[in-house]
């Protein structure tokens, strides 16, 4: 069964930093689009990031200069290395591993910045 493992998640102080992990088992993790989302109470789960098997990344807005997505193929692992953090950037934070016909998400790890 295909497994993604966030960890990395916690209670920062605004300004401060995480890095998020997100391990995959049991895919071919370097065929894959692997993706970071959160979701807010009350709010729509949304793309914060994402890196094609090619390397290509894509960020949110509200992303772009302060995170960074990586991924280690050999490790089957993906980063999400978060600096600058605000407020606002509080919500459970999923992994999604994607392909055509194969959609995977993770548990979620729940990041909580206190101003």
């Amino acid at each position: 069964q295909v497994q993604l493992v966030e960890s990395g998640g916690g209670l920062v102080q605004a300004g401060g930093s995480l890095r998020l992990s997100c391990a995959a088992s049991k895919i071919t993790f370097n065929m894959y689009v692997i993706g970071w989302y959160r979701q807010a109470p009350g709010k729509q789960r949304e793309l914060v990031a994402r890196i094609s098997s090619g390397g290509s990344i894509n960020y949110a807005d509200s992303a772009k200069g302060r995170f960074t997505i990586s991924r280690d193929n050999a490790k089957n692992t993906v980063y999400l290395q978060m600096n600058e953090l605000k407020p606002e950037d509080t919500a459970n934070y999923y992994c999604n591993a994607w392909r055509p016909g194969n959609d995977f998400w993770g548990q979620g790890t729940q990041v909580t910045v206190s101003s």
